[in-house]
């Protein structure tokens, strides 16, 4: 009888995606001994948490979270980051994969102090991503004040462009290298975990519900944006036509969510989001009137109702039982007429409001973008672990719709799948 060979075992873990469920698994593994290799397709890690405002249990802001990640990170030599960098192709079978990870060029160098004066040099400005488009920035810039790493970015549209030129010369520090060129590196990784987390479902798709038509109907995410400090409008809230403070504003649930004609699945937090994102416009306008209209209310666990309790003891916060069918602009003004029929008293509601703020669902990355290597997804893009074969799995929002603190969890425990896959008898 003779004894079969396993496949060598690679001793290290590749985690895709860098926001808080990709940091959490890096952290995890590479804590306890492993070397990580953590590829993020931004120029910052943090994802999604990053474009928040303040997000649950404590409504923390994302610096609450992310600057002890971001030091354990920075002190950890076992943790090797790769930004604006993307899995092209996996090969091989579990303890033993082979990866080619594409870096694109950040045309910066790490002699970037951080000082700004590229982006004070140049002249043109670009819509901001981060922003979701309701920013314009300089071609050269930070992410965000506290992005890591502590970087500046070159955007490649300015790249043979006068300012371009006027970035390099600007710079003292021999920083900007605009002949920076994009490679390939290869990878031996014995467990990959997928931490790609999720894009805000596209609105225009939602016909009847106006956004991109009308002026002053965003997104969850935008408002988020809107209300951060750092945010276009420095944490102010207000209506993107006119710049003025909203007196009255419709958030509408399910935007998108629980339809087989788009996503046909609850989202679980865009209740919550909507109720936190209340508070925002409650804290900086005490008169404004808020509508709330959705399906059903989901508050997943005892903090979460406890929230939504004191949300719905507030006199001008109203609930409505209702799907919403149309949305109509008022030319002159501006306004926004929210059309729903009353699910409770069968009426049909006509609401006026001065903005509308759209509760879009979570759509896993991978729905959009395809994964390389054997992984596989649902119909609707999360992934599907298979925790028996072992070798890569799916973390936080990849795998399931989910909050922060469940995102943590979830990554913990695939963090350690991952090292199980590791360590062979």
């Amino acid at each position: 009888m003779t004894e079969e060979k396993a496949a060598p075992v690679s001793g290290s873990i590749m985690v895709v995606g860098g926001g808080i469920s990709g940091l959490t698994t890096a952290l995890e593994a590479a804590e306890v001994g492993y070397e990580v290799f953590l590829v993020e397709k931004n120029p910052y890690l943090g994802g999604r948490v990053a474009q928040l405002n303040q997000y649950f249990p404590k409504l923390c802001p994302p610096t609450c979270g992310l600057e002890i990640n971001f030091r354990r990170i920075k002190d950890n030599p076992r943790i090797k980051v790769l930004t604006m960098a993307e899995v092209e192709k996996v090969e091989g079978s579990p303890g033993n994969y082979s990866v080619a990870v594409k870096v694109k060029p950040r045309y910066v160098n790490e002699n970037c102090t951080c000082c700004g004066a590229c982006s004070e040099a140049c002249q043109g400005e670009i819509a901001s991503e981060f922003d979701f488009g309701m920013k314009q920035i300089k071609g050269a810039y930070l992410p965000f004040a506290m992005a890591f790493p502590a970087r500046f970015v070159i955007d490649p549209r300015i790249v043979g462009t006068e300012d371009g030129k006027r970035a390099k010369a600007a710079c003292t520090y021999d920083a900007v290298d605009l002949e920076m060129q994009a490679k390939t590196l290869n990878l031996n990784v014995g467990a990959i975990v997928w931490a790609t987390g999720w894009v805000p479902y596209d609105a225009k798709k939602m016909d009847n519900l106006g956004f991109g038509k009308h002026q002053n109907i965003i997104t969850n995410m935008m408002m988020e944006r809107l209300a951060a400090p750092n945010g276009p409008t420095q944490g102010k809230v207000t209506r993107p036509s006119d710049g003025q403070a909203p007196s009255s504003i419709a958030f509408v649930q399910c935007a998108g969510s629980r339809d087989e004609n788009y996503l046909p699945y609850c989202s679980y937090i865009c209740c919550m989001a909507s109720l936190k994102q209340a508070t925002y416009v409650r804290a900086q306008y005490p008169e404004a009137k808020i509508y709330i209209f959705y399906i059903d209310l989901r508050a997943p666990g005892y903090r979460y109702e406890k929230f939504y309790e004191n949300i719905k003891k507030d006199p001008n916060v109203f609930f409505i039982k209702g799907k919403v069918a149309e949305v109509r602009e008022d030319k002159a003004t501006g306004n926004i007429t929210v059309v729903a029929e009353n699910a409770v008293t069968g009426e049909k509601i006509q609401q006026a409001v001065e903005m509308v703020v759209l509760a879009t669902g979570m759509q896993p990355t991978a729905a959009v973008q395809k994964l390389p290597g054997a992984v596989r997804t649902t119909p609707d893009g999360f992934i599907l672990n298979d925790f028996a074969g072992g070798g890569m799995f799916g973390a936080g929002c990849a795998n399931k719709p989910a909050d922060v603190v469940s995102s943590n969890q979830n990554a913990t425990g695939m963090a350690l799948k991952a090292i199980q896959t590791l360590v062979r008898r």
